[in-house]
C-alpha cells in the first residue's frame, strides 16, 4: 500500500477540515484536505503525525532517478506490505544501516548469516520473506544495470524538474525500467478516495520486475513505488505540493 493508503489509527488532527466551511465567513479550503495550523493543505494522511508530514512536505512525490533511491523504495514498499508507512518510515534509519545503506551490491551478497542477524534485529520489521525478497531484488537490481528500457509513453514529460522530453529520463537499470513506465497522464484527484491504488503502467511495472527476479512487486506496490519517487503525482489538488515535482502540474 502506498502511504495515502495507511490508516495508522491517530486521532483527526486540530485543523480546518475542507468539508467544514470556516466559521468567520473565508473561503473554504478545496474538498478532501486539511489545512494544518501552518496554513498549508495537505491529504489526511499526512496531516495526523509529524513524522508523515515531513515525509510528504519534503519527499513524497519529488523525482528519484537514482539507483541507490530507487532500490530503498522498493524494498521498503515491500516491508510496507499488509502494513502501515507510518511504521516503515520509523524504522527507515534501522533499515538504512543494516541493508548498507541500500546498496545493491553489498545486499545481493547477503547470505543466511546476513538473513538471521536481521531476523534478530528489532529495529526493522523482521519478516524472512521479505527480507529474502529484499536480497533477490538487490541481485535483480545488479543484474538489469546494463539493460535499456524503452518507455511505454516515449512523449510523458520526463523524470527531472528542468527536464523535457525524450532523453530526459533514466534509460538504462533500475531507474530506466521504473521510468519507463512513467504515464502519459497522472490522476488529478480532489480527495483521497479519487486516487488509483494500481494503474495499467503498475501492472506492467510488476510484470517486468518479476520477470527480472524481483519479489513483492503487486501491482499496488508498484504503484505506490512510483508515487513516492514523482513517477506520478496523486497529490490532491488542493495540496500545497501539488505539481511539486516539476513534472506534472
Amino acid at each position: 500500500m502506498s502511504a495515502h493508503h495507511a490508516d495508522d489509527g491517530l486521532p483527526a488532527p486540530v485543523s480546518t477540515l475542507a468539508e467544514d466551511p470556516p466559521a468567520d465567513g473565508r473561503q473554504a479550503p478545496p474538498s478532501g484536505v486539511v489545512v494544518g495550523e501552518d496554513g498549508r493543505a495537505r491529504p489526511p494522511w499526512a496531516a495526523r503525525d509529524p513524522l508523515l508530514r515531513e515525509y510528504y512536505d519534503t519527499e513524497w512525490g519529488l523525482p528519484v532517478t537514482d539507483e541507490r533511491g530507487l532500490f530503498e523504495r522498493l524494498v521498503l514498499e515491500a516491508f510496507q506490505s499488509g502494513l502501515s508507512w507510518r511504521t516503515v518510515l520509523a524504522k527507515r534509519p534501522r533499515f538504512r544501516e543494516v541493508f548498507a545503506g541500500f546498496d545493491a551490491d553489498a545486499v545481493a551478497a547477503f547470505g543466511d548469516a546476513e538473513v538471521e542477524a536481521l531476523l534478530a534485529d528489532p529495529g526493522i520489521i523482521r519478516n524472512r520473506r521479505k527480507i529474502e525478497a529484499a536480497i533477490a531484488n538487490a541481485q535483480a537490481v545488479v543484474g538489469m544495470r546494463g539493460e535499456r528500457f524503452t518507455p511505454l509513453h516515449p512523449g510523458s514529460p520526463g523524470a527531472g524538474p528542468a527536464w523535457h522530453g525524450d532523453g530526459d529520463r533514466p534509460a538504462r537499470g533500475l531507474a530506466g525500467l521504473v521510468w519507463a513506465h512513467q504515464p502519459a497522464a497522472t490522476p488529478r484527484p480532489e480527495t483521497v478516495a479519487q486516487v488509483p491504488s494500481a494503474s495499467e503502467e503498475s501492472r506492467a511495472l510488476a510484470r517486468a520486475l518479476k520477470a527480472h527476479g524481483c519479489r513483492f512487486v503487486g501491482p499496488t506496490t508498484c504503484f505506490a513505488l512510483m508515487e513516492a519517487a514523482g513517477v506520478v503525482d496523486t497529490h490532491l489538488l488542493g495540496s500545497w505540493r501539488r505539481g511539486a515535482s516539476g513534472i506534472w502540474e
